[in-house]
């Protein structure tokens, strides 16, 4: 016989606990599913741990450059043992502290194993059944496994697999020049590996505007990272020295010796064995479940949350999810996904940040707009701080005011973006920004500056 919830949370990343917590609080018994790690992957191979390690690199490349600085230091020398360890204590306090936190909440039941739908109401973990009216999927997703020649024949490394690395691989050749394979890239070339990106567009992160990513492009090769891009014949093939990345461009060698391969080139919803045909449940071609714009799926009863529903790759976004859920089930808060603005940050060093429009995007549209840049270099925080590479972006439709996107490549760039979010959702005019008094010295006192040279698009 069924074991009866209130509401039943199948996965503990970032929108399946929080969630937990308000329905219990709320005095609902609720059964929460964990087939493997709890905390999802911005706890277990996502967020934390990678930015533990960007940490690490940073301390390296810093020491590196301390003559800059009128230091004197000796030679760098990386203990990549020490740095794993570093990142898997911090990522695993972080995992035990989500188990914790679920294992100890009041009218809260933990199971651990895979889930399978039943039907519409039923779930099944292990030899155990439950059904409740209200079932919850934040499953998450995984690196995608690319169909390409002689995968099957080489061992790869993928970004959840590289958490393991306690060495310093000789020449690491990753295939993804996007945003993970951009952040291993310039993480271990700070660590000491000979790095090779290998793109098939014609430049790396395509959907960024070609001013920021040939920027990054030229910041990353200045520290020795190669770029082959235009690589339409990806092909993998074992070799003396490791793998041999055949890449068939039309300038350089058509191959590529590597002693380690990193697949960087996507990723897909874990949705494929939970039997949602058996509830009912609708998904898109590429495996990501449908919802609507409160997150519910075609099944009444049954919400998709993060990753698994495609309307967002982000801790945030997954966060978002859960805060968009509650309201709507027990603040009479009508929330909705298309209430928010896309923001996002790539952290490489310095890192991107990015929200709303592309100028691309704002071209495309066709409205009357207005743009500012201005160059890190003119920008007395970085100049002092010695991190003066990148620059800034802002994008403002030139009749009603309102800021439509930005972009902030340079030093702390994944902060300061966060101001202009803000009177974005205000819906404010950029004047806001314009004419406040920011604090000298810092690079948010350069936004104002900037907003004041906004000029028509030529």
């Amino acid at each position: 016989m069924a074991e009866a919830f209130d509401a039943i949370i199948i996965g503990t990343g970032q929108a399946g606990p929080p969630l937990a917590g308000r329905l219990t609080a709320a005095g609902m018994t609720v059964a929460i599913i964990e087939r493997k790690r709890f905390g999802g992957t911005c706890v277990n191979t996502g967020c934390i741990p990678t930015k533990t390690m960007v940490a690490s690199a940073y301390a390296a490349h810093l020491a590196s450059r301390a003559a800059d600085f009128g230091v004197v230091a000796g030679p760098v020398r990386v203990d990549m043992k020490r740095v794993k360890a570093r990142k898997d204590e911090i990522s695993g306090k972080s995992s035990t502290g989500v188990e914790g936190w679920l294992k100890g909440m009041k009218n809260g039941t933990v199971l651990e194993g895979a889930a399978r739908f039943e039907s519409p109401t039923e779930v099944s973990v292990g030899g155990r059944k439950l059904t409740s009216s209200r079932i919850f999927i934040n499953v998450g997703g995984r690196a995608v496994v690319p169909d390409m020649p002689g995968v099957d024949q080489v061992p790869y490394l993928n970004n959840s697999s590289m958490m393991e690395v306690d060495y310093l691989p000789g020449h690491l050749v990753i295939v993804g020049g996007s945003y993970i394979g951009l952040e291993f890239a310039q993480m271990f070339r700070r660590f000491g590996s000979k790095v090779t990106v290998v793109e098939m567009g014609p430049r790396i992160i395509g959907r960024e505007d070609p001013d920021i990513s040939t920027t990054i492009q030229q910041i990353l090769e200045g520290e020795g990272i190669q770029f082959r891009l235009n690589a339409k014949c990806i092909a993998l093939a074992p070799h003396a020295e490791g793998v041999s990345v055949h890449v068939d461009c039309t300038n350089g060698e058509p191959d590529v010796m590597g002693t380690h391969v990193l697949l960087a080139v996507g990723r897909r919803p874990n949705t494929d064995d939970l039997a949602l045909d058996k509830a009912g449940v609708e998904c898109d071609a590429r495996g990501y479940i449908k919802v609507d714009d409160q997150l519910r799926t075609n099944v009444p009863g049954i919400w998709a949350m993060g990753d698994c529903n495609g309307k967002g790759a982000f801790t945030h976004t997954s966060y978002n999810d859960f805060e968009i859920v509650a309201a709507n089930l027990l603040d009479n808060d009508p929330r909705r996904v298309s209430d928010r603005i896309q923001a996002y940050n790539l952290y490489v060093d310095p890192p991107l940040g990015r929200v709303g429009m592309t100028e691309a995007d704002v071209r495309k549209s066709g409205r009357k707009a207005l743009i500012a840049t201005r160059q890190m270099t003119r920008v007395g925080r970085a100049v002092e701080k010695g991190e003066s590479q990148g620059f800034m972006k802002i994008l403002v439709d030139a009749e009603t005011k309102l800021i439509l996107g930005a972009a902030i490549l340079g030093l702390n760039g994944d902060e300061v973006i966060h101001s202009i979010l803000d009177v974005m959702y205000a819906k404010a005019p950029y004047t806001v920004i314009q004419r406040a008094m920011h604090i000298h010295p810092t690079v948010s006192e350069l936004v104002p500056t900037m907003l004041a040279d906004l000029k028509p698009f030529d």
